[in-house]
């Protein structure tokens, strides 16, 4: 990138400029003018072709404007041209067709009218023009203003060009009186932080002498989408005046790094000041009470949508957010009430619904939904084909996938991401044909990402294929070297598969890496929505004799039903024994005996888990169902399982 100031120096004024304006001296000083009935009326007119202006919706009304402006000799009045060029622009039309023209026709532009034009040119490019404008302002003696630092800094954001941000940054320095200049530090925090440069951002934020709502909650935002939520809180702690949009901001940023716990207490902290809300933090909000998966809160925070004049009735964006709550709470009949009950439905609406028949295992409502939708005039987008094609993963519907996946470019224009090939892969995965899916991705017209190599992988241990598993494998290493998950699933398909040794070679160089594996727990709603936690092996629970004895006393009645346990869900090199007394300490088992012996007979089970539910787990669900006379629902990281009379609602395919 070339120094700013050579960039500038490089277009002659008169090329942009007409001759005579390049030869102009800056405007002479006026004698001072007694006020008059003249001037008084002349105001008046401004201030109309002012409000005219505002009310142009259109070229020809500007236009009109215009012809009445020239009429009446304002044709070097740069308070109203300021004013025509800026409603240009808003309306889209071109700067060089019309503004430019307009511009070029006043001997004596003011900063304002210079940077109207420059605004307009990094709204609309090339920003090449508008760093010649602001060069052609300098060079006849006129000084910038805060606007015309804040539209360049804006649009060096726009376009990512850190360098060029930079070197404006530096003339707001060697032109002067802007280190204190609020609206000038807070663009120039906005462009550090969209180029990626979040601690230049911080930077100019501790040196500004006054800050802003704005100066702070920028960074608030800024730190939460990098996951760094101390930072973020330590913002917003010393924040003098905390407002909704800064309260949102802290509440959306814990529930998007999956702190669903911190979001609640912070929205209680929130009501507690007395800050409103709005549908922006209700959405956050719903996002958080999703991922708990409970349904105390799930019902608490649909309360609140309601008492605070959002219901889902009403907004659409509020409905939508509650029915993917409810579907990740296991309510598919409550997220298909609020969606039945919704006065206006859009894509967001019915691909949220979708998606949750999708992980609930009800592969035919999802794709009938989704024929009902093209019956409207609503389009599909990316999202509602990952829902779809989802659903026809999770039931083997592999023939209607291909179908779907054949018509979405063609159809709908919506082009192929590597999400939806991650969904085409797992739907030929799991239908067990593995060298489909691996030549499918070897294939794709665009870079696999780590969710394509992952669902080959997957399927690869479903269908216990240490081959094609390797292969996987190693592009998992390269595209996600310290996602510990893909070792731990390399690791327990050579296990499943008795190669032991190639076990302690994926072991060995995930000790090397220094990874460690991550705990797998489960959680359990019960009475007055009070939640109870279980990692596996645990023993330290209150009551861990009572929930041994009744899971003992279970596994029992499921033998005498004629369940053996599947030790290959053990994948260890250990004894029988061992290994069975280690699939019995797995987390959702501990919490399945715990809601046995803590909720009233003929009550639904809900267990949520931080991981995929084992194939074990999931034999011992189904008969767990039959023997306890109990609905059982477990949802694992991947889908909903809806266990009844020994059968479960994904048909044994998942």
């Amino acid at each position: 990138m070339q120094n700013l100031s050579r960039r500038f120096s490089t277009v002659p004024i008169h090329k942009l400029l007409p001759q005579q304006l390049h030869q102009h001296q800056p405007q002479p000083t006026r004698f001072f003018i007694p006020f008059s009935e003249f001037q008084q009326k002349r105001k008046l007119l401004e201030h109309k072709l002012i409000s005219d202006l505002d009310g142009c919706a259109n070229l020809s009304q500007v236009k009109e404007v215009h012809a009445h402006l020239l009429r009446h000799g304002l044709s070097q009045c740069c308070y109203v041209l300021t004013k025509l060029v800026r409603t240009l622009t808003k309306l889209g039309v071109p700067v060089d067709a019309y503004p430019r023209l307009v511009f070029l026709q006043v001997k004596y532009p003011n900063p304002f009218l210079w940077t109207a034009m420059i605004r307009g040119y990094t709204v609309q490019g090339p920003i090449s023009e508008a760093l010649n404008f602001y060069t052609c302002m300098r060079s006849a003696g006129t000084g910038p203003v805060s606007f015309t630092f804040s539209a360049l800094f804006k649009a060096c954001g726009d376009v990512l060009d850190v360098n060029l941000g930079r070197q404006i940054h530096a003339q707001t320095i060697l032109v002067g009186g802007f280190a204190a200049d609020l609206y000038v530090g807070n663009t120039m925090i906005d462009m550090y932080v969209k180029c990626g440069f979040l601690d230049c951002g911080r930077k100019v934020f501790d040196e500004m002498p006054d800050r802003d709502v704005v100066s702070w909650t920028e960074l608030i935002v800024a730190y939460t989408k990098i996951g760094d939520m101390g930072s973020a809180r330590e913002l917003f702690e010393g924040l003098p005046v905390k407002d909704m949009v800064a309260w949102t901001a802290m509440v959306t940023g814990y529930a998007q790094n999956a702190r669903p716990r911190d979001a609640l207490d912070c929205f209680e902290r929130m009501q507690g000041a007395g800050v409103g809300t709005d549908e922006i933090t209700l959405v956050g909000l719903i996002s958080a009470c999703a991922q708990l998966g409970a349904s105390k809160y799930a019902n608490w925070v649909r309360d609140i949508a309601e008492k605070s004049g959002f219901g889902p009735t009403e907004n659409v964006l509020v409905g939508s957010a509650l029915i993917d709550m409810y579907s990740k709470c296991g309510s598919l009949d409550e997220a298909y009430k609020v969606f039945q009950g919704m006065k206006e439905r859009n894509v967001f609406s019915y691909s949220s619904m979708i998606l949750g028949f999708a992980m609930h295992g009800r592969a035919n409502a999802a794709i009938e939904l989704f024929h009902e939708m093209l019956t409207t005039e609503i389009r599909p987008n990316r999202v509602t084909f990952i829902g779809v094609l989802t659903a026809c993963s999770h039931a083997g519907m592999v023939d209607q996938g291909r179908q779907l996946f054949a018509t979405m470019e063609k159809y709908y224009n919506v082009v192929p991401s590597a999400d939806h090939y991650t969904c085409m892969v797992d739907l030929l995965g799991r239908a067990g044909r593995l060298e489909e899916a691996l030549e499918l991705v070897e294939t794709m017209p665009i870079a696999a990402h780590g969710g394509v190599w992952g669902a080959l992988l997957g399927a690869c241990r479903i269908h216990g294929n240490p081959d094609i598993a390797q292969i996987a494998a190693n592009h998992l290493f390269e595209l996600e070297p310290d996602s510990i998950g893909n070792y731990v699933m390399l690791s327990n398909i050579y296990a499943s598969a008795g190669r032991w040794a190639d076990v302690s070679r994926v072991r060995k160089m995930m000790k090397e890496k220094g990874l460690k594996k991550n705990p797998a727990y489960s959680w359990v709603e019960m009475k007055k929505g009070v939640i109870h936690e279980f990692c596996a092996g645990e023993t330290n629970h209150p009551e861990y004799a009572e929930i041994k004895k009744a899971l003992d006393d279970l596994l029992n009645r499921l033998q005498a039903h004629g369940y053996q346990p599947n030790l290959n869900s053990a994948a260890y090199d250990l004894g029988i024994e061992e290994r069975k007394r280690i699939l019995m300490s797995h987390s959702e088992k501990l919490a399945l005996a715990y809601a046995l012996l803590s909720t009233d007979s003929g009550s639904t089970i809900k267990i949520m888990k931080n991981i995929r539910i084992c194939e074990d787990c999931h034999v011992f669900m189904c008969g767990a169902s039959q023997v306890a006379g109990r609905e059982i629902v477990v949802r694992d990281n991947m889908r909903f399982h809806h266990f009844s009379n020994g059968k479960c609602s994904c048909g044994n395919f998942w």
